[in-house]
């Protein structure tokens, strides 16, 4: 009988695709295999092996496989099988995301050899005007080991100054030496309350088990992680801790080297293809690493995983955006499930749906409710701004408490969430203002580029000086973002430095990192700074916060919305107060009568979280009912809410609660109209099976040239 093969591509279609396998080929579920497809070849996974072959179908032949071995082994593969059915998204895009992007385009799976480089010359023997070469040849004599040459690009030197000295024989090949291992230290002693969180942690003895370490900010979750993998991890064992963010990955992986040294991997989408593939292989061969990553890390071929951390799981990073919408940590319990090890969830506000898990008896609760050493919880004021002047969105209260705060030698932090010099740019004489041509939204002024750019398609154009509609001069920027904070607060302390941190000032390679040193050292300074801000940075000189406007999520058409103002509150005004000075937080607001806000002051998460639930419950939204989003887009509204028309047509007669179909919050972007049909019900695994057929029924329904559709399982942004 002939061996067949179905194969997965990494395309966005909801099949497989049958191959024959030649007699000298043995496949396994998992590897990777290179066929013909069309006139051309594709690089595929193979998704199931020893199937019937179609009937009266010649089907074509598998090339070859690119190694002996599964890329994906079982274990992956289920995940990956799972999330694909979960989140109705085509098994070929969801298997080929847990390879890095060499294997994806067909390269073999091994790191290339990097040459190793020696000087064996001197610098006399240089042209004068060769400055660069000459700076490259004393930094290589400094070091005097052989140096890969990725770390001499990164030192900023370039391979053509480098090939410009070996011509001269001034450097050489060198075989490369392995370095020694790097040194590590004891793990720091726990505190009481640790110790009692500590204890109620689950042991991978005890099997598959998810636990909500409940610790508010400054209790020391990073240091019950580490005590948690010194005790329970083997020698010969993996784990993966998940952050939220690329710019927390420098300090954690800093902070977990200085304690398992080499065992530390890293995986963000930062790193380059190379850096990738290495990681990816030392995951995959089952090297014991620890590997810290951001969302994508979830989905990694771990052959040997025995623990799992989420921090700061209520995050929404771990939501991906486009594509794929998997959400990490859910997979990250799942995964833990078919490793039969333990996960644990961090966080000082955890997510709804974690805590209602939690309350229900899913999950176990762990508290932490006392700082870390002799530092407390800061004190949390409203500071009602209304009939007040402000200066760049600060009140004059604010500017003395920030006054005071450097007076004493120590650091504020100011919280802005809008990047941006203003929101807005308007004319106050015809009251024109400047709109992205291809959004339904405005544009944002950026005034050290002098650019007007759009936040959700990256339209860029000059900013203009005259109103471009009626001329007049009374063109003026409204509102606040991070640069025009920055440069009232400049203008305010000019002895003082005042440090941006934004998606803007933190694109350069490196850039976050020399922004932590230099807030780290303790001299005093003043941050300005979005979200980025607000997620796990421990600045013990911080002593006071001052959020600009807490009011943007109190009025949102969103579900979601006051849950994730009060996390963010919460986590912003956590910075302070994390060494021996108290801290202080000032949050301004015109609505200091708001019953969340009020409920803020006392710092307590979960009694909010408990009315929160309360108020979900009551409204029949998640958690308590499962939700999807079938989300359409097209060159015309017309076309998206006609083709979402059909599909409620599709969906009459289930038991799910129907919503729309209705246009997005932003119902232009990029020039393509979004509309959206939301589907609720009461049973997880009904709502999947009336998915899946709606799936593949879709399919089947003629929708015009240039209409794309999508379903988000869970939705974080229901607008």
């Amino acid at each position: 009988m002939t061996a067949t093969a179905r194969i997965a591509l990494n395309r966005p279609l909801r099949k497989l695709f049958d191959y024959r396998v030649p007699d000298a080929l043995s496949l396994l579920p998992g590897q990777r295999v290179r066929i013909p497809f069309g006139r051309q070849t594709a690089v595929g996974i193979v998704a199931e092996t020893g199937t019937p072959p179609p009937a009266n179908v010649r089907l074509k032949t598998v090339l070859e496989a690119l190694e002996p071995w599964p890329a994906l082994p079982e274990e992956t593969l289920s995940l990956l099988s799972w999330a694909a059915n979960y989140y109705q998204h085509p098994l070929g895009e969801c298997l080929f995301m847990a390879l890095p992007p060499a294997l994806r385009r067909g390269q073999p799976a091994a790191v290339k050899a990097e040459q190793h480089w020696l000087a064996c010359g001197e610098s006399a023997d240089l042209p004068k005007q060769a400055h660069r070469q000459r700076a490259l040849l004393e930094w290589l004599q400094q070091r005097a080991v052989p140096t890969p040459t990725p770390a001499i690009t990164q030192a900023g030197f370039t391979r053509a100054q480098l090939r410009g000295l070996e011509e001269r024989e001034l450097v050489k090949a060198a075989e490369s030496t392995t370095p020694p291992p790097a040194q590590t230290q004891p793990l720091p002693t726990l505190s009481e309350a640790q110790r009692q969180a500590f204890e109620q942690l689950p042991t991978p003895g005890d099997g598959f088990a998810t636990s909500l370490l409940f610790g508010i900010t400054g209790s020391g979750k990073t240091e019950l992680y580490l005590h948690y993998l010194e005790q329970n991890l083997a020698a010969d064992q993996q784990a993966l801790v998940l952050v939220p963010e690329i710019n927390l990955t420098p300090q954690t992986v800093a902070r977990f080297r200085r304690y398992f040294g080499d065992r530390i991997a890293v995986w963000h989408s930062a790193l380059n293809d190379s850096q990738r593939l290495e990681t990816w292989l030392r995951v995959r061969q089952g090297e014991p690493v620890i590997l810290i990553g951001t969302r994508s890390s979830v989905l990694l071929p771990f052959t040997n995983l025995n623990a799992i951390v989420v921090d700061e799981e209520h995050d929404s990073s771990y939501k991906q955006g486009e594509g794929f919408r998997y959400s990490a940590r859910d997979l990250a319990v799942y995964r833990g499930h078919l490793n039969r090890c333990p996960v644990i969830l961090g966080s000082a506000t955890p997510s709804l749906e974690t805590y209602h898990n939690a309350r229900s008896g899913k999950y176990r609760l762990i508290k932490l409710e006392q700082r870390a050493g002799k530092s407390l919880p800061p004190t949390v004021r409203l500071l009602d701004v209304r009939s007040r002047p402000l200066e760049g969105g600060i009140s004059r209260p604010a500017l003395n408490a920030i006054q005071q705060c450097l007076a004493a030698g120590q650091q504020t932090l100011v919280f802005v969430n809008r990047r941006g010099f203003a929101p807005v740019m308007m004319c106050f004489d015809c009251g024109h203002l400047m709109e992205c041509p291809r959004c339904d939204t405005r544009l944002t002024y950026h005034r050290r580029d002098r650019a007007m750019r759009c936040h959700h398609c990256d339209y860029q154009t000059a900013a203009q000086d005259h109103c471009p509609k009626c001329r007049s001069e009374a063109f003026k920027p409204i509102g606040q973002g991070t640069e025009r904070t920055e440069t009232v607060l400049a203008e305010h302390f000019p002895d003082t430095p005042v440090v941006r941190v934004d998606r803007d000032s933190t694109q350069r390679k490196g850039s976050i990192h020399a922004i932590l040193e230099r807030v780290n050292s303790g001299a005093p300074c003043i941050l300005v700074g979005t979200q980025m801000l607000a997620k796990g940075h421990d600045f013990p000189n911080v002593t006071l916060v001052v959020v600009v406007n807490a009011d943007g999520g109190l009025f949102s058409v969103d579900f979601r919305a006051p849950e994730q103002l009060v996390q963010t509150l919460l986590q912003v005004s956590g910075r302070a107060g994390r060494g021996e000075a108290p801290g202080k937080v000032l949050i301004q607001t015109c609505h200091s009568d708001h019953p969340l806000l009020m409920s803020l002051c006392d710092g307590h998460y979960l009694p909010l979280a408990d009315q929160l639930l309360a108020e979900r419950e009551a409204g029949e939204l998640p958690p308590f009912r499962a939700m999807a989003i079938l989300r359409a887009e097209a060159p015309t509204m017309d076309a998206s809410l006609a083709f979402l028309d059909q599909a409620r047509g599709l969906l009459n007669g289930s038991a799910a609660q129907i919503w729309g179909p209705l246009p997005a919050v932003i119902a232009r972007r990029a020039d393509r109209y979004r509309a959206q049909l939301v589907i609720l019900s009461d049973h997880r695994m009904r709502l999947g099976q009336l998915l899946s057929g709606l799936t593949l029924a879709l399919e089947d329904v003629g929708r015009p040239s240039g209409l794309r559709w999508q379903i988000d399982i869970d939705p974080y942004e229901t607008g």
